[in-house]
């Protein structure tokens, strides 16, 4: 699902809330026990700042101090969970995610665009593709991934330039990288009703994804395969993977389209498209 920025007057931004949210976001896997001081250097906030932030957190039972390193809680993941009770297409998509999974032998995710990444919202991983942990929440850039090239596809026109704006770095060997190939790679994804991505994102990482569309037709999700070159080529994802995605995207939107509050939650999220 595609959640565009919003414009809105800056009076009316609460700041301590945006810079408790930056400093959460802080702790990542090159920084899961971060100090103060790194926490400070992260975020540009002063020292004094950050440590007010922190005590709050600590007080909500978000966050812990031992010694002078801190760690998040558990409780963090109830935000997740927030996400998944309120987004029926999770819940509505994790079986059939899983028969893909049995039915490929490899791993089966959903995922939606949030500004210039991917978001994994649902996942059933068979095996690990990626150099990096893949799991919900997730996020991986969108120029160079199946997902972000199918969201991309039918994503307004704004936010597709935004994902171009922020610059399309090679992070592989066939990383696109230029804007007129990228926009035309949008064009391709969009008339054949797929992506097959080949060493983009990593060099060897082979993925696809398909459209999932709500009650309405419109795109609120990306389904997707990864695989390595290894086991499989490009050519026989698309003859022999492909269509069990489209079957599988099919019957997800068929599920969605049956359920009366995930159909009005998404009707809210209607969009014409990029093109």
């Amino acid at each position: 699902m595609n959640h565009q920025a919003v414009d809105v007057n800056e009076r009316d931004i609460i700041q301590s809330i945006e810079r408790g949210f930056a400093v959460l976001l802080t702790f990542d896997a090159e920084l899961p026990n971060p100090t103060l001081a790194e926490i400070a250097a992260r975020t540009g906030y002063s020292r004094p700042a950050v440590r007010r932030i922190l005590l709050t957190l600590q007080h909500l039972g978000y966050v812990v101090g031992t010694g002078t390193r801190w760690s998040l809680t558990p409780r963090v993941l109830t935000i997740g969970q927030h996400f998944a009770a309120t987004h029926g297409i999770v819940e509505i998509a994790q079986p059939h995610l899983l028969r893909l999974a049995e039915a490929t032998q490899e791993s089966a995710s959903l995922a939606q665009l949030d500004g210039i990444d991917v978001v994994y919202v649902a996942r059933v991983q068979v095996r690990r593709v990626l150099s990096i942990a893949v799991d919900v929440g997730s996020r991986v850039p969108a120029h160079a991934t199946s997902m972000g090239r199918v969201l991309s596809a039918w994503a307004p026109a704004d936010q597709v330039a935004a994902v171009i704006d922020a610059g399309l770095p090679r992070l592989a060997e066939k990383t696109i990288t230029d804007s007129v190939t990228f926009r035309q790679s949008l064009h391709d994804v969009r008339r054949q009703g797929y992506a097959v991505v080949e060493s983009e994102l990593e060099d060897g990482l082979l993925s696809a994804s398909v459209p999932v569309r709500d009650a309405h037709g419109e795109v609120v999700a990306a389904l997707a395969y990864s695989s390595t070159v290894g086991r499989i080529t490009a050519a026989r994802i698309a003859a022999e993977v492909v269509p069990l995605m489209l079957e599988t995207s099919d019957a997800i939107s068929r599920d969605l389209a049956a359920t009366p509050t995930t159909r009005q939650t998404l009707a809210l999220n209607a969009r014409d498209g990029f093109y």
